[in-house]
C-alpha cells in the first residue's frame, strides 16, 4: 500500500511539472507569436502610411499640373487685352514666371515669396480693369514676423482667391468691387477676398468643378487641421476667407522631422 502511495505521488508531481512545463512553453510560444504579430502590423502600418504618403504626393503633382496652364491661360489674356501698358505688364509677368517656373515646384517656400509673387499676379490682373474701378487692396505684413522668410507656405495657395475675384466680379455693375486683404501676424496668415458677382457668374461658380474643387483638397492635403477656408455669398457679394495658422504648423514639421 506504502508502495503504491509513492507511485502515485511521483505521477502527481509528474504531471505536475509537465502540465507546468506545457504550460510554459505553450505561453513562451503565443507570446513570441503575438511580438511576430505586433511587428508585422507595424510594418504594414508603416508601409501604408509611406503609401498614403506618397499617393498625397502623387496628387498634389497632379493638381499642380493643371493648376499652372490655367494660370498662364489668365494672365497671357490680361497681358493681349491692353497692349500699351506692355512694359508694366511684361516686367510683372516676368516675376510670375519666375516664381511658377522656379519656386512653386518646392514642396514649400517663405510668406514673403508668396506675398510678393500674389502682388505681381494681382497688378497684372488689374490692367484689364477700368481705372475708375472700385478696387481695394490692403496688406498688414509683420516682416518681422518669425515665418515671414520661414519655408512654410505652400506655393500658389493665393492663386486661386485672387483669379477667382477677377474672373467672377461683375465689372458692368456700377456697385461693382473687388477687395484683398492679406495679413501676416504671429504666425496667423489671412487672406480675405470680396467681390461683387453677378447672378450668372455666381451659378457658374457655384457649378465649377475643378479649381474650387482642387484648391480645398491641396489645402486639406497640405494644411489639414490648421487651415479654414469660408465661404459666403449674400446679396451678389461673394467672399473668401483663408486663414493659416502657419506658427503650429511649422512647430508640427519641426517636430515630426
Amino acid at each position: 500500500m506504502e508502495g503504491n502511495y509513492y507511485m502515485i505521488h511521483d505521477y502527481l508531481i509528474f504531471f505536475g511539472v509537465f502540465a507546468i512545463f506545457l504550460f510554459l512553453t505553450t505561453s513562451i510560444y503565443l507570446f513570441s507569436q503575438n511580438q511576430k504579430l505586433k511587428q508585422r502590423n507595424t510594418k504594414l502600418s508603416e508601409t501604408n502610411k509611406l503609401i498614403e504618403q506618397r499617393l498625397n504626393e502623387v496628387r498634389l503633382e497632379h493638381i499642380g499640373t493643371k493648376l499652372n496652364p490655367h494660370l498662364f491661360k489668365n494672365i497671357l489674356n490680361s497681358v493681349q487685352s491692353h497692349a500699351y501698358q506692355t512694359y508694366m505688364s511684361l516686367d510683372k509677368l516676368a516675376n510670375v514666371l519666375d516664381y511658377i517656373l522656379y519656386e512653386s515646384n518646392n514642396k514649400y517656400v517663405s510668406p514673403k515669396e508668396e506675398l510678393n509673387f500674389a502682388l505681381s499676379l494681382i497688378e497684372i490682373n488689374k490692367i484689364k480693369i477700368n481705372p475708375l474701378f472700385d478696387f481695394r487692396i490692403k496688406s498688414r505684413i509683420n516682416k518681422s514676423d518669425a515665418l515671414y522668410e520661414e519655408k512654410v507656405f505652400a506655393p500658389l495657395i493665393s492663386v486661386d482667391l485672387i483669379e477667382n475675384a477677377f474672373k467672377h466680379t461683375d465689372f458692368l455693375a456700377q456697385d461693382s468691387f473687388i477687395s484683398i486683404y492679406m495679413e501676416l501676424e504671429n504666425g496667423m496668415f489671412t487672406m480675405k477676398v470680396s467681390n461683387k458677382a453677378s447672378l450668372k457668374n455666381i451659378l457658374e461658380k457655384e457649378k465649377s468643378g475643378f479649381g474650387s474643387q482642387s484648391f480645398d483638397q491641396r489645402l486639406k492635403m497640405i494644411y489639414s487641421t490648421y487651415y479654414q477656408l469660408e465661404k459666403s455669398s449674400k446679396n451678389g457679394i461673394f467672399t473668401a476667407e483663408l486663414k493659416i495658422n502657419l506658427g503650429e504648423f511649422y512647430d508640427k514639421m519641426r517636430y515630426s522631422g
